[in-house]
Order: C-alpha cells, then structure tokens, then sequence
C-alpha cells in the first residue's frame, strides 16, 4: 500500500542535538498562522528513547492551555487503553501531533497548516527512530499512511515501511462522541501489543518530565 511521502524526506531534516534543542527551535516558528494564536507550543510528551510514536491531529483547547498532548477527557480515555496495554506516556512511549498549535475552535487542522509544521514531525521521528508508530484519527493516518486511508475499514491493520509499522486507529475525541466503536479501540490496542511482541520490544523506562527542556540528550 502507498504510504505517502513523509519517510522519504526524513533524511533532508537538519538533524537536532535532542529534543531539547529541537523543542527550542520550534518555539519561536510563525511558519503558518497558528503560531500566533496559541497559549501554549504542544511540542509532545515522553520518552525520547522510546520504540513507540502517538501521533495526532493537533492540540486542542486543554491542550494548548497546559502546553500537553492529550490531556482532558480525550487523553484520559487514551491513558486507559495505554495501560491495558502496559503502555505508560511517561516511561515507554512518545505522544506528538501533526502540528504543534492549536487551530482556532478546534477544527481540523489545514492541509497547509500540516505542510508547514510537518517538519518538526519528521525532525521528531529522526530524533526517535521508533519501531512502531500509531495514528490517532483520520487526519494523521491520511497524511502518514495512505491517503485514502479510512479509519472506520482499516483500524488496526499495521503497514510496513522502512522497518517501521504504522497502524490507524480512532481517535480518542471520536470515541467519547461515538461510544459504540471503543470495542473496535481496544482490539485495536491489543494487536499493537501484540506486534511489541513479535518485534521483542522492551516496554521499561526511565520517567522523563513531558516539560522537553528537561528532557535528557
């Protein structure tokens, strides 16, 4: 299946120190309107060693409030299926989005707002290197995975390219509006604990801060 152009510019990324560095960096972008707007800069949350990427559409008004990925209700409900799973934000996986502003009134976040941030996303990924990355909503699978991509048909199917697999999933807002499809959620979840398994993937780590400056090199 085609999986977009993302990984194919990943190697053309000015390479950062860390992810200190990179969070620095990031702060001060205006690329696109969005910059001007936010609170607060929603850069992402974890471990920076960690196999496994979360990846979203964009802040929302919780987030961009508290300067986090996935917090409120929506990161509640995530932070459950994590732990279902033995998955901790705080010691064995990373959280980002697509862009890294909340867009105004929580609306979907532009194809052109997505161009202009995406490479902090990809800057992201070559800081990680993960083994293993999971798109939360629509948005994100279409951009990372196919863009044809239907969350509703092809949730927890995993795709392979480069040696990383990319699953889709639902969204975790989707899910409080539609209740009904946390069962497919959590099947979902348990496929992807059971790829960390065939890959022999190690789920202990250290428990960074999600502040990134005190993030360690």
């Amino acid at each position: 299946m085609k999986i977009g152009g993302f990984y194919g510019k990943i190697k053309k990324v000015i390479r950062m120190n860390n992810m200190k560095t990179l969070y620095n960096e990031c702060l001060g972008c205006e690329k696109c309107p969005l910059g001007k707007t936010r609170t607060n800069l929603v850069f992402g949350c974890g471990n920076p060693k960690a196999d496994i990427l979360f990846i979203g559409e964009g802040p929302g008004e919780q987030e961009d409030l508290q300067g986090e990925p996935f917090v409120g209700k929506s990161g509640q409900l995530l932070d459950k299926y994590l732990q279902v799973i033995d998955l901790d934000r705080k010691k064995n996986i990373y959280i980002a989005n697509m862009v890294k502003c909340r867009p105004k009134n929580n609306r979907d976040p532009k194809p052109e707002e997505i161009e202009m941030c995406i490479g902090w996303l990809r800057s992201q990924v070559r800081l990680l290197r993960p083994k293993i990355i999971v798109c939360l909503g629509r948005i994100a699978a279409q951009r990372l995975i196919s863009p044809d991509f239907r969350v509703t048909r092809e949730h927890g199917e995993f795709y392979e390219k480069n040696g990383v697999y990319m699953m889709g999933t639902f969204h975790p807002a989707a899910l409080l509006r539609n209740p009904a499809q946390k069962s497919e959620a959590l099947e979902d979840f348990q496929r992807l604990r059971e790829k960390i398994r065939e890959l022999n993937l190690p789920l202990s780590g250290t428990t960074p801060s999600c502040t990134p400056t005190d993030s360690p090199p």
